[in-house]
């Protein structure tokens, strides 16, 4: 028969089990955002993960968001934000930040962790 303390550990591993799965949760979908995006933004510093993008004003041309921590370096491309009114599913890491390049008259929304 089981003890106190054995079912004191068996309560603890359960509750640290839901909390490392609602962590895990959070950094797929996103633990914070950025809304009303219309000009180049570094919203993440260091290694992270883009998570959604949501497009609110379609704009005339695509946007991009690139792993990098600085305006200016828009070379390392990781996703191409459409032009078009939606929510995309990214589900991507960096390594080096998050950059948020709305197209012109674009305005987005990014979720990352």
């Amino acid at each position: 028969m089981a003890g106190l303390s054995d079912i004191l550990t068996t309560a603890k591993n359960i509750a640290t089990a839901i909390n490392n799965a609602a962590q895990t949760y959070l950094n797929v979908q996103g633990a914070l955002s950025y809304a009303n995006l219309t000009t180049a933004s570094v919203i993440h510093m260091g290694a992270g993960r883009v998570c959604n993008v949501v497009v609110t004003v379609a704009g005339s041309a695509p946007g991009s968001i690139c792993d990098s921590n600085n305006t200016s370096s828009t070379t390392n491309v990781v996703f191409v934000i459409p032009n078009t009114l939606g929510v995309y599913t990214v589900n991507f890491p960096v390594s080096t930040g998050v950059l948020v390049v709305p197209g012109s008259g674009q305005t987005v929304a990014v979720s990352h962790s």
